[in-house]
């Protein structure tokens, strides 16, 4: 729920403000002086901020100041009265995100929160989507071919290539790849947005991209800001891209062409200056030669093609990534990295993998969880890798399985002796609420 801070002295304004936000569903505080508002901040950290130009305790430009300063990330409103418009203006010249004069409609005042709460969601997820970029952007591996692969990263990341296509099997890391890309060109600075076409809706996909004007489908209840808008400046990974739909792989087509888009129930063309890496475990080729897939795109995403190679490919990269989610679980769970024995490490090489490196995570993870700390030994693994096979549909329960069921079956007695409460159920179990989280949407338990 969004919350406001009215910052005002003038008590018959404040009541109407409140009663008018509370009936729309936001919530509300108030504060009578600049120096209140700003000791409330932190306690109550509002979604947007009402300040007026005049304050008991000084001007409200002063204390604007003051606000944006300790608190940037909440967007300020400025009140002012008809002989303050100037004051009001210069106000928003110093940080603040607009203004409104007194007296104002309520739509005028809705219609501005709605817009600062907008731009607040956008700054927070460029920020998240900066953050991402940064995180594993190394490749980890010495293998011969992960060093030519973390050459090509560079080499395309430096270069000016908009359109590079990663191939290669599912759970290889294309992702970490293309992040590595961005990091290392000049657009690390900018965002770095991924989006799995294969996870989004067929009917909400072309709106996620580009985005949708309020009341443009039935259920757009509020304009959408498409992703391409937000890698404006950055990178757009289009992961699983062998998925989209015919229909939307012309209107891509049609933006990877000159960079320009129309979101849905728009007239206006917009543009974004976006490279775009596109990633699939799927031969495109054979799509297009069974009209699955757009020729003409895929020549447009195919100007640099890059490899990502399987981890039966990498020989002993397999043991420096064990012992890399090893030591990152181990941060995880505030708790010492298992270890392997030499005749574990010989059967982790012997496994041909066939989920890759997302495979081999997931094993790690599980295996941090129950054996926090100790010496992993051959029959601890699950018995697709000891066994060497790939296992399948009528494969004979794992370990691995045994493992996931005995994690289930722990949580949900911490979850039934807490009554449902996960911060108390994270205390009994000994982690932390977010690891507790994480480990209920594994499992389907969320």
């Amino acid at each position: 729920m969004s919350s406001v801070l009215i910052i005002d002295d003038e008590a018959p304004l404040v009541a109407s403000l409140a009663f008018a936000l509370r009936t729309e569903g936001y919530l509300v505080e108030s504060a009578g002086s600049g120096g209140e508002g700003l000791q409330a901040v932190p306690r109550f950290q509002p979604s947007v901020i009402l300040l007026d130009v005049r304050l008991p305790d000084g001007s409200g430009l002063d204390w604007l100041e003051r606000l944006r300063a300790a608190h940037p990330e909440v967007p300020v409103v400025m009140i002012s009265a008809h002989g303050d418009t100037r004051a009001a203006v210069r106000s928003v010249k110093g940080g603040a995100f607009d203004y409104l004069t007194k007296p104002f409609e309520l739509d005028d005042l809705l219609m501005t929160l709605r817009s600062a709460l907008e731009r607040q969601r956008m700054s927070q997820e460029l920020s998240r989507y900066r953050e991402a970029a940064v995180a594993g952007r190394e490749l980890v591996g010495e293998s011969e071919v992960m060093r030519r692969l973390a050459s090509a990263a560079r080499r395309i990341g430096e270069s000016s290539a908009a359109r590079v296509l990663l191939l290669g099997e599912s759970g290889t890391g294309k992702a970490l790849v293309a992040r590595a890309i961005h990091a290392q060109s000049a657009r690390a600075r900018g965002p770095f947005i991924e989006v799995n076409c294969a996870s989004l809706p067929e009917a909400l996909i072309e709106a996620e991209l580009f985005g949708a004007e309020k009341g443009a489908y039935t259920s757009a209840h509020q304009r959408r800001v498409g992703l391409v808008t937000l890698a404006d400046g950055g990178t757009l990974f289009l992961d699983e891209v062998g998925e989209l739909p015919l229909q939307l792989q012309a209107t891509l087509l049609h933006f990877l062409e000159d960079g320009s888009y129309r979101p849905i129930g728009s007239s206006r063309a917009l543009t974004s200056d976006a490279r775009v890496l596109a990633a699939t475990n799927r031969d495109l080729a054979a799509a297009v030669r069974e009209g699955r897939f757009r020729e003409d795109l895929f020549y447009r995403l195919d100007v640099v093609q890059v490899r990502v190679p399987a981890l039966r490919e990498r020989g002993r990269d397999v043991l420096l990534l064990a012992r890399h989610y090893a030591a990152r679980y181990a941060r995880e769970e505030n708790c010492p990295p298992v270890e392997f024995t030499p005749e574990a490490e010989e059967a982790l090489l012997a496994y041909r993998w066939p989920g890759n490196v997302r495979e081999l995570r997931n094993v790690v993870e599980r295996l941090t969880i129950l054996n926090a700390g100790r010496t992993i030994h051959p029959d601890d693994l699950p018995i697709e890798v000891t066994g060497g096979r790939e296992g399948g549909a009528s494969a004979p329960r794992s370990i691995g399985t045994e493992l996931a069921d005995a994690e289930r079956s722990l949580l949900e007695g911490a979850l039934r002796e807490a009554s449902g409460h996960k911060a108390r159920a994270a205390a009994i179990l000994g982690i932390s609420r977010h690891a507790l989280k994480r480990r209920l949407q594994r499992l389907g338990l969320e």
